[in-house]
């Protein structure tokens, strides 16, 4: 009989692309694993996951509204649905463990499966917990963790020290910075920064560099610029008269060559994204997204930063201050390369495995 898991969770890039990153890793380990996902209905990972070659079911699940409580009123009953749907799924499924990346469909489905009886791993990519994981946390039966010191979340019996999984086409990738320069059409002897949002785009990020943009065409420098969709048509409109120097992109599917163009990234502080720029070794200025569950990704921008690893702008100072951090770090190259050898010590391109084998340890 072959072993048969869910991983559960989504709802943006940075919890999607490290599940399907452990999905391929226990396929490579044994290609006759059943793997089914489940994720929030009409989010990111109802298109990407397909995409990656896994079945997917929906739960109609959203978030708690903290910028508007009025919008939370329907979300009990859209909990004790995706509860009853996260129960036939288990059953019809039998899965031996399910795994829950965070996000709002992992809650559902790993509260179910510890009231089955079903062993449960959680992938905690984070340096600060959710309150669904530390909920979950409590009758998980193994805890995979990206950062030190998460014994404040979680009982330390359970946790593993795995770091966060890496796309394989990024930790793995052989494209040269020739090739890469190619491909966004730049000069491969002028200094190139990538600006990235996450999966959906950041909106200070963006705000902060349309300003900029003359001034990065009369310092020469160039700009591959990830927007996110929302913000695409304006950013285009705006960089139209610089399209030798920036290059706008609503979502860039080749990561890795955007990260090889790269001299310097400007990025919000999401675990993903974090465990990426320590692979690739890249000089970053973290302007971590201040909303995020209790502040997490500056609780994880700060781990690097404490380490002289990384940069930090706070998001409500961007619009001031990000032009004269950035220009000046393209231009001081020993603060480069000393981010480089510090954020390179913090790399694991082999987490996906790790959290692999753990899930194989709890295989009935």
């Amino acid at each position: 009989m072959p072993h048969k898991v869910i991983i559960a969770g989504g709802g943006t890039g940075g919890h999607i692309f490290p599940a399907i990153a452990i999905a391929n890793a226990l396929r490579k380990a044994d290609e006759n694993t059943e793997i089914l996902f489940v994720g929030a209905a009409g989010k990111m990972e109802m298109e990407k996951v397909p995409q990656a070659g896994y079945p997917i079911e929906g739960l109609e699940i959203v978030g708690f509204n903290r910028s508007n409580i009025f919008k939370n009123i329907l979300l009990p009953f859209k909990l004790l649905k995706s509860l009853s749907k996260a129960r036939s799924i288990l059953k019809r499924f039998q899965p031996d463990v399910v795994v829950g990346v965070g996000g709002y469909a992992s809650f559902p489905i790993l509260r179910q499966a510890q009231r089955l009886g079903i062993p449960t791993l959680i992938q905690e990519q984070n340096s600060y917990a959710g309150k669904s994981n530390k909920i979950l946390g409590r009758k998980a039966v193994k805890i995979c963790v990206g950062y030190d010191g998460m014994d404040k979340f979680f009982p330390a019996d359970k946790i593993v020290y795995t770091g966060n999984p890496v796309r394989s086409n990024i930790s793995q990738s052989a494209v040269s910075k020739q090739d890469a320069m190619f491909h966004f059409g730049l000069d491969a002897n002028k200094p190139t920064v990538f600006a990235v949002g996450g999966s959906l785009g950041a909106r200070s990020i963006n705000e902060s560099l349309q300003p900029l943009l003359a001034e990065f065409v009369n310092k020469d420098i160039q700009l591959i610029w990830q927007t996110g969709k929302l913000y695409y048509e304006t950013a285009k409109a705006a960089a139209a008269q610089y399209s030798t120097h920036v290059k706008v992109y609503d979502f860039i599917n080749v990561m890795d060559f955007a990260y090889k163009a790269a001299d310097v990234v400007v990025s919000r502080a999401g675990a993903l994204a974090i465990a990426e720029l320590c692979v690739v070794k890249k000089p970053t200025i973290f302007v971590p997204y201040p909303f995020a569950a209790e502040d997490h990704q500056t609780s994880n921008a700060m781990s690097l930063v404490n380490k002289q690893a990384a940069l930090l702008i706070k998001d409500d100072q961007a619009r001031t201050s990000l032009g004269t951090e950035l220009f000046s770090l393209v231009n001081n190259k020993s603060l480069r390369e000393q981010l480089e050898r510090n954020i390179a010590t913090l790399g694991n391109t082999n987490a996906d495995v790790i959290i692999a084998g753990e899930v194989k340890k709890l295989y009935k």
